[in-house]
Order: structure tokens, then sequence, then C-alpha cells
């Protein structure tokens, strides 16, 4: 995870926060595992200036985003181009039904990578023998184009709290290959599952401190250990692995190149990036040692793409600012694949408590349709065209990465500057009755428009509401605290 953020494969059942996707309440549910951001160690400095990084640029506005119901049968949209991500919503199969979930509260945009962890207390957990990957495995075969990652511990008692020097002893065994056949095992399984192109992000976050599968009491040793591995799978028939070495960002308990394996056993260069700790900014987060930049270089010099299995809120709260930074620096580096970490505290769908990065997150990522609305007349009827003077509903729309749809309608642009918050929409209300108006006059010269009766307010008498030509435009109606104009979630919850 972010600056020494540790993943936690949990294998006790860990309670679930409500779901505030598409405006539906989730009961509590247990999970087997999911990443669990902790603090990084205490590190000395690191030798060296911190490697220099490009300005990051900044997302252009995007349109507010309405709440669309989508029509049965669903089918998420296919964006050639578009990098692959996702979002890690639970270990289980309860993972995979809010992959859809999800995928409907960002306007049908396709979620082509599927997020999981093998839990580490036995090594049972490590061969595959969970009870879940079934599911996962029919998710990933429903379509060619989807990714699975699965993260895999390297020891069991993965979090049991294991000293530096019996960490020490099980890394020169597993180096020695005592847990070889663990291994063959989950290869083994994955191929009879017909997922023999899983992602594996093996011992990830292994510069820190929290989990017995990490590398500072002996990097060499780990080094070896992972080598072996890699082996070990890729000498399974019918397997495609590829293999995913992810340090937390920044230096924590160890530089995480003194941990890197080799090229010959690494497919991928991956980081887990969470906003912390508390009081940094994105720009530090790019520019400190071992981080963003450091990792974008480092894979560049060794030919290797790069991922990001762990990214999302921690430390710093409801942070838009984070959301469209990291938004926007993975549009200009263009990562295989992205998985945003998504439970309360720290989620944007599942967990009320952070509405503006929220609504960042919902803004840039939301795929639609090129019509207004999804019930709008189908592609080959020609619509009619708008009248002279009327403000158009809908402009043609861009898709980009980083912007989400991009549009010239100013009654649907959104100030990325505000965290994505509606903007223009109140600005556009009246110069489109304005419009509208000026259109009916010419028309129809001599008689006025037709108008809505007033809406009485309690206790307010019919005289005192102005009528006719002359009554002003209503002002649009704010939105609740926490929600923007056009927000299916519920209201974001306070402490």
């Amino acid at each position: 995870m972010a600056v020494g953020t540790a993943v936690a494969v949990v294998s006790a059942a860990l309670a679930a926060g409500p779901v505030a996707g598409a405006g539906v309440a989730r009961a509590d549910d247990s999970r087997p595992a999911r990443p669990v951001p902790t603090e990084p160690a205490e590190a000395a400095p690191a030798p060296g200036p911190p490697p220099a990084a490009p300005a990051v640029p900044a997302l252009p506005a995007v349109p507010a985003v309405g709440a669309p119901r989508i029509t049965t049968p669903f089918a998420p949209l296919r964006r050639p181009g578009v990098p692959a991500f996702g979002a890690f919503l639970a270990s289980d199969a309860r993972g995979v039904e809010r992959m859809e979930e999800l995928s409907r509260w960002l306007g049908g945009a396709e979620l082509r990578v599927g997020h999981t962890y093998l839990p580490g207390n036995r090594w049972s957990d490590i061969e595959g023998d969970i009870g879940f990957l079934e599911s996962w495995a029919r998710w990933r075969n429903a379509e060619k184009d989807r990714m699975l990652v699965l993260n895999v511990p390297l020891q069991e008692r993965n979090e049991e709290g294991v000293s530096d020097e019996e960490v020490r002893s099980l890394l020169r065994r597993g180096a020695a290959g005592e847990f070889d056949h663990h291994f063959r095992a989950l290869a083994e399984r994955l191929v009879a599952l017909k997922v023999p192109d899983t992602i594996l992000v093996l011992g990830w976050e292994m510069n820190g401190i929290t989990y017995t599968h990490r590398c500072g009491p002996d990097p060499e040793s780990w080094k070896k250990y992972w080598n072996r591995v890699v082996t070990t799978m890729r000498s399974v028939p019918g397997q495609k692995f590829r293999f995913d070495f992810t340090p937390s960002r920044g230096r924590d308990a160890i530089p995480w190149t003194e941990c890197y394996p080799g090229d010959d056993t690494v497919d991928i260069i991956g980081m887990d990036s969470y906003d912390q700790p508390a009081g940094r900014s994105f720009d530090e987060q790019v520019k400190e040692p071992y981080g963003l930049q450091a990792h974008v270089d480092f894979a560049k010099a060794h030919g290797k793409p790069i991922s990001y299995p762990e990214w999302g809120l921690f430390r710093n709260g409801d942070n838009p600012e984070y959301m469209r930074r990291m938004l926007a620096w993975m549009e200009e580096h263009r990562p295989l694949y992205n998985t945003v970490t998504d439970y309360c505290p720290h989620g944007v769908w599942q967990c009320d408590d952070n509405p503006h990065s929220s609504r960042v997150y919902k803004n840039v990522l939301y795929g639609r349709t090129h019509g207004a609305d999804p019930e709008t007349t189908p592609e080959a009827t020609p619509a009619p065209s708008a009248p002279a003077g009327q403000v158009p509903r809908r402009t043609a729309r861009r898709w980009t990465w980083a912007a989400g749809w991009s549009t010239g309608s100013a009654e649907s642009s959104v100030s990325a500057s505000t965290g994505g918050r509606a903007t223009a929409d109140a600005a556009a209300v009246p110069a489109r009755r304005t419009a509208l108006t000026a259109a009916h006059r010419r028309r129809w010269p001599g008689r006025a428009p037709r108008r809505p009766a007033p809406r009485r307010r309690p206790g307010r008498p019919a005289s005192a509401v102005p009528a006719g030509p002359g009554r002003p435009a209503a002002r649009p109606r704010s939105p609740p605290p926490g929600r923007s104009p056009s927000s299916t979630r519920t209201p974001a919850r306070r402490a």
C-alpha cells in the first residue's frame, strides 16, 4: 500500500460496511480477506536526492453524471483503448457479485479487472483450497479480455507477528525448496479452473514489516525464494501466469529495490500506493525516495509494464485532490491495470464517508452512451434538429481515461477543482429557459409561452406568488450536503 501501507490478506471474517452503490444499502457481511492499510515502518532517510517528478497534468472538466436507470439485460460498455481497471470489493464470491453493481453505478463502464486475495493462515489457503476461486474463475472466463489478479502470500501465519529471526529461517527454507509443492498445487488448481493466465502478486509489500513474507530480515534469501516459486509455477503444463512484483510506495523498512529478484522472474512491476501518511501531498508522494516517480523510472529501466494493484484513500480522509491527481497520474503513465481498494473507511462506492472523492471517481470513469439518456430513441432513428437559439441537451462526447466524457455543453460541465461537484448546471438552467422562450417567440409571435402553475409554499397565500410572463425564473435547488445534484447515493454519513 501507499508509503509503506501493508495489504492484509485477512483469513478471519471481517465485517463489511453498507454499500452505497446505486442507492442500495448492503447489510453487514463477513469477508475472508481484504487489504488493510497499515502504518509504514520507521525508516532512515534514503541516500541520494529524490528523483525529479514531471508535472502531473490536471484533469479537464468532466460532466456531472446523472442517475440513469439501466434496463435489463445489463451489458457493460466496451471502450477500445481504455486501460483495464477494476476494484477490490470482497475476496469471496460477493466480490464477483459487486463487480456488476459497481459497473452499473459507473454507468456501464466495463470493469475488466477482478482482484482477490488468498488468505495466509495455513498452507492449504495458499494452495487455493478456499472455496471461492471457482466464482472468480467463472467471472474471468465469461469475457475473453478480462484479467484476474490474485495476491498470493509466500508464507503461512502471514499476519501473526512472526519475529525477524524466524522469518529469516523461513526464507532460507523456502529458498532451499522446502515449500515448492504448495505453489505447484496452486498452479495446478488455477490451470484446472481454466484461469492459467492469472496475474499473481506474490509476497506483496515485502518492503514493510507487517507480513511474515517480508524481505527485510534476509533480502538475498527472499529473492532466491521468489525465483524458486516462479520457476515451480511456470513448470506446470498449460500455465500462462504473469508475476507482479509489488512493494508499497516509499522506503518503508527496506528500499524495495533491494528485494527485486531479477527480470527473468518478474513480468510486471507494481506498487501499492494509498493516500498516506497524514498530511503528505500528492506531489510529495511522487517525489519521495522510492515513490511514484521512482517506480515508473525503475520499471522503464527494466522494460516492464507497471500496475497499481492497490490504491485509494487512507490517512487524509475524503481527499478529492488525491483522487483527481492519482487518476491523472495513471492516465499519463498507462499501467497495465489498476484496482482501487474499496471498503469503509477508505471506499468511494461501498462507503458514504468520502462523498467528494466518490464524485471525482465516478465522474472520471462514468461510461455513458452518446445519447442524452439510456432510454432515448435508438441511433438508427434520426433525431429532429433543435430550434434556432435552443441550447442542446447534450453534445457529442469524447472518452478519455483521465477526463471521462468531456463535452462542450455548458449544462453538463463539472469543475474538477471542486472535487467533481457540478458548477455549471445551475447557471445553465436560466440560460436554457431564456433560449427556449426566444425560440417560442420566433415561432409563434405575440403568443406567450405556457408556464407551469406555480407551486405554493406552505403558509403562503396564492396572491403572494408571482405569476405570468413577469415572474422570475425559479432558482435551481441546491443539493443536500455531501451529494451531487444527480447522485444516486445516499447522503454521506456523519460521525
